[in-house]
């Protein structure tokens, strides 16, 4: 199974070239930036574990990949939630749909404070070491297509939620990693990457206005259609639209035009069907 070396393809987006790492292609049920960060579990053996815990939103990407990988390990997957919407309970679809047909067991509950030995906890959307595997190996594909292709002024782009991909990124390249924070702010996307390296960051690009997690914005919805409608591509709605609003806005600025630019596709699709039912719903009418 294909769970790493996804294709690069080259796009034009508002009369602008370039280039998509689409991990969105990896494996159909263990796709994107999960499928990088989960990597160290998915090829190791863990023969003392019976059960994954984790914890985060009811409609998480790294939810649905947990309860993908727990499923092919064989392993019993309880994630904990603060709150589950009622209409979600009883009208499951996207990840949420998804995780509970792979038996995952979802928790309303505070996260317990212990675990037995059986236990593995894999931390909110794997912000962990961990994940430096299944980056590395990602970061040496981009290395290796640029050697190919005899590029040397590259800059890469990827929105970011903890930051994890990224910083791992950065590590690992001799390129210039730019990102932008899509769950909290610009502080504590710094602060996240400081849990995990105490220097050689990525670049934080500035966001022109301060933007909720998951809350609905029409500029948002228009690029999203803009996207498909130019590249073909479906992009993810929590992340990517803000992202592209800021790679955009920081491409323009730029007066050096030799750079090449490499935009990373993390997946997250299945969470675009229920945000999708909630854009049409307020924009659609």
């Amino acid at each position: 199974m294909n769970y790493t070396n996804s294709p690069i393809q080259k796009i034009t987006f508002n009369n602008q070239k370039y280039f998509v790492k689409r991990d969105d292609l990896l494996n159909p049920d263990f796709s994107g930036n999960k499928a990088r960060k989960f990597y160290y579990y998915l090829i190791n053996d863990f023969p003392n574990i019976k059960k994954i815990v984790s914890f985060g939103s009811a409609q998480s990407n790294a939810m649905y990949s947990l309860s993908v990988l727990c499923k092919l390990k064989g392993l019993k997957f309880d994630y904990y939630v603060d709150h589950i919407a009622s209409y979600l309970k009883e009208n499951p679809l996207g990840n949420y749909k998804y995780a509970l047909e792979n038996k995952m067991n979802i928790i309303e509950n505070e996260l317990p404070t212990y675990f037995d030995e059986e236990t593995l906890f894999i931390s909110e959307g794997g912000a962990l070491k961990e994940a430096s595997l299944g980056i590395e190996i990602l970061a040496n594909e981009i290395k290796t297509w640029a050697i190919e292709n005899k590029i040397e002024n590259l800059k890469i782009f990827l929105p970011s939620g903890t930051g994890t991909t990224a910083l791992y990124l950065q590590k690992y390249l001799p390129f210039e990693v730019l990102t932008c924070a899509c769950v909290g702010d610009e502080d504590y996307l710094k602060k996240q990457f400081l849990v995990l390296e105490k220097d050689n960051h990525p670049t934080i690009i500035q966001r022109e206005k301060k933007y909720h997690f998951g809350k609905l914005y029409k500029e948002f919805y228009e690029i999203h259609k803009e996207l498909k409608k130019q590249t073909n591509i479906e992009f993810d709605f929590l992340y990517d639209n803000l992202g592209w609003i800021c790679f955009e806005k920081y491409r323009n600025s730029l007066n050096d035009k030799n750079n090449i630019f490499l935009y990373i596709h993390q997946g997250g699709l299945i969470g675009n069907i229920s945000m999708l039912e909630r854009y049409k719903f307020k924009y659609d009418k």
